[in-house]
């Protein structure tokens, strides 16, 4: 079975260099789908609001035959490709001014249907901030909540282990594309991620990490989540993007104080000082998850949620939920796409 059309030529302009969220946007809201995209004159496209001649250039230089190259590339690494208005797309993301116009996801899927909780700290980290993100992730997990991190080496890996430890759910979004491990040292829990909960990204198959692609995690780790904790951060770290990403979408930021000795702690406390919520115990995050208070400290097995299609295949958008979004993704039977 071949890949459809449309979302080869939509993956295909997703990957276009130049082209993001909202350069895409505007594209699909002009040309009225992304194969119109595609076919575009590089003078029209040009007219696009936030569109530059090189962009234009980059868009006409596109292909969807490379779009479909994509998305085979990552059905056979097992892989699922999520689209705007897909089943399983998370409902979060679609609230947030740069939704990503396409996911790469690997393993459980139904995570992505569950409340979840943003759990975020530095690399360099103390042993206070160690125990502190082991006890949230636990107690998060435990409660039937979802823990979200950035899968970085520090307490983003204490809180995705101690999520799977109690035999809850876990959510890496990465800075990379599915396949490439990254850093090296998280190995055994990049596979542990894969078969127990769901490695999460915007970039293609085999994309190494880039300086600014973790800037665009980051924004995706505070989406997927209603709250983001922070254990521990330093000046200038960047968790603070995070952060920033987290009051940008209207979410809440909580803060775990520290010593005023600790230079791991001089973020946190300053973003306590500025207004961010306090995390004195990890029993403080469920005031925002009232609903699963009473399972705190009880462990729960992960779940498969319902499948979006068959192991290492995309959904067809022909069965997308109707959920409003900003943009001009419509669904017709046999797959087709059409603007309204």
């Amino acid at each position: 079975m071949g890949v459809d059309p449309e979302r080869a030529a939509w993956v295909a302009l997703a990957m276009t260099p130049a082209i993001g969220p909202e350069r895409m946007k505007h594209l699909i809201d002009a040309c009225g789908s992304a194969t119109g995209a595609l076919s575009a004159p590089v003078a029209f496209l040009g007219t696009v609001p936030k569109m530059t001649l090189a962009a234009a250039t980059a868009v006409s230089q596109a292909s969807a035959e490379g779009g479909a190259e994509v998305i085979v590339r990552a059905e056979a690494m097992g892989a699922t490709v999520l689209l705007p208005r897909d089943p399983g797309f998370p409902e979060l993301l679609e609230q947030i001014a740069d939704m990503p116009p396409v996911l790469f996801a690997l393993g459980n899927l139904g995570l992505l249907e569950r409340p979840a909780v943003a759990i975020v700290g530095s690399r360099d980290h103390s042993g206070y901030g160690e125990t502190v993100a082991d006890r949230v992730g636990r107690m998060a997990a435990s409660a039937g909540l979802v823990v979200v991190s950035g899968m970085a080496r520090g307490l983003d890996a204490v809180a995705h282990a101690a999520a799977l430890e109690v035999g809850g759910g876990s959510i890496g979004v990465l800075g990379n594309g599915l396949g490439v491990i990254y850093p090296a040292a998280n190995r055994r829990l990049y596979q542990r991620m894969a078969e127990q909960g769901l490695l999460l990204t915007e970039f293609p198959p085999g994309e190494r990490p880039q300086v600014h692609t973790f800037p665009r995690r980051n924004r995706l780790i505070s989406g997927l989540a209603r709250v983001t904790v922070v254990v521990e951060a330093g000046e200038g770290s960047g968790t603070m993007i995070t952060v920033d990403e987290a009051s940008r979408q209207g979410r809440t930021v909580m803060a775990v104080p520290g010593p005023i000795t600790s230079k791991t702690s001089v973020g946190t406390n300053r973003l306590l000082r500025d207004g961010a919520q306090p995390l004195l115990e990890p029993l403080d995050l469920l005031e925002h998850y009232p609903e699963h208070r009473q399972l705190a400290g009880t462990p729960l097995p992960v779940t498969s949620g319902p499948p979006a299609g068959p192991p290492g295949r995309s959904p067809s958008p022909a069965t997308c939920p109707r959920r409003s979004t900003g943009w001009r993704w419509r669904c017709r039977p046999g797959g087709r796409t059409s603007t309204g």
